[in-house]
């Protein structure tokens, strides 16, 4: 039987972030909302998942921290990927997560194609809406972790700021959260798996690799650089095994079901967050 041939797409380092993500975000969903949630029966159940309350306080610090250093480590390896010798082309070539005009145009494109008075956007290597998914995560994210160390640390914090900038700290971090968690299990989840040109799971990121009829179709602008460029025999791969393919299958929708599980809860719950 002859097998598709594959593109690369991430790279071993890539995917790592991915799933550490997943795992910490994950997590810290599930014991921010404990502590949310606290005064119904549903934050009390999730707590004791985690061994109590301020167990679940403390496990939320700690991945807190974890993932204060993982994005510094993934920061430096961006500063890794700019080619500083030509510095404009790696900034807003079309190799590069940084959205530009061409973005909007795409953007424009599909939203008169979808209402049938245009033609499809030829997308590159990366989409608008992945653009947006990677810079949301990423400029959410110190937010999150100035304002958590803010609420870890208050009596510190309050030799350099204001005691009333905490009040500020606990609203900002928990909107930002909230928005998180309302973005990636809603739009990311959806976009990302859900909708019919991915169903029933978007693979590239844990297989590392898609179809070379799918980047044909979904991305046409890069398969015609990579063709131009005569790059694909360097980034041929072989298609991921049986057994890697149920464990990831089994992981991402594990995971799609949690999101969604606290995702729903959160909202039913919504009217008892508790403000301490």
């Amino acid at each position: 039987m002859m097998q598709t041939l594959r593109i690369k797409r991430f790279n071993i380092l890539d995917r790592s972030f991915h799933f550490f993500l997943i795992l910490t975000f994950l997590t810290q969903t599930a014991t921010g909302f404990s502590r949310l949630f606290f005064p119904t029966v549903w934050g009390k159940n999730l707590t004791a998942v985690f061994g109590g309350y301020d167990t679940s306080i403390l496990i939320h610090k700690w991945v807190g921290i974890l993932m204060i250093f993982g994005f510094i480590f993934h920061t430096f390896y961006l500063l890794t990927r700019i080619d500083f010798h030509n510095l404009w082309a790696s900034l807003f070539g079309p190799d590069s997560l940084i959205p530009t005009i061409r973005d909007a145009k795409h953007l424009w494109q599909r939203i008169l194609w979808f209402f049938g008075i245009g033609s499809r956007p030829e997308i590159g290597r990366w989409a608008y809406w992945e653009k947006f998914d990677y810079w949301a995560v990423y400029w959410g994210m110190p937010l999150l972790a100035i304002t958590g160390v803010m609420l870890m640390y208050p009596v510190i914090a309050s030799r350099y700021v204001p005691g009333w900038t905490l009040n500020i700290a606990v609203l900002l971090h928990r909107a930002e959260a909230i928005l998180a968690v309302s973005y990636i299990f809603i739009v990311h989840f959806f976009v990302g798996h859900l909708r019919p040109s991915s169903f029933p799971m978007n693979e590239a990121m844990f297989a590392g690799s898609i179809p070379m009829e799918e980047l044909e179709e979904e991305k046409p602008v890069w398969f015609k650089q990579l063709k131009a460029e005569g790059k694909f025999e360097t980034v041929k791969v072989n298609p991921p095994s049986l057994l890697y393919k149920i464990i990831y299958f089994i992981f991402g929708y594990a995971a799609l079901g949690v999101g969604v599980y606290l995702l729903i809860n959160g909202i039913i719950n919504s009217r008892y967050i508790s403000l301490h």
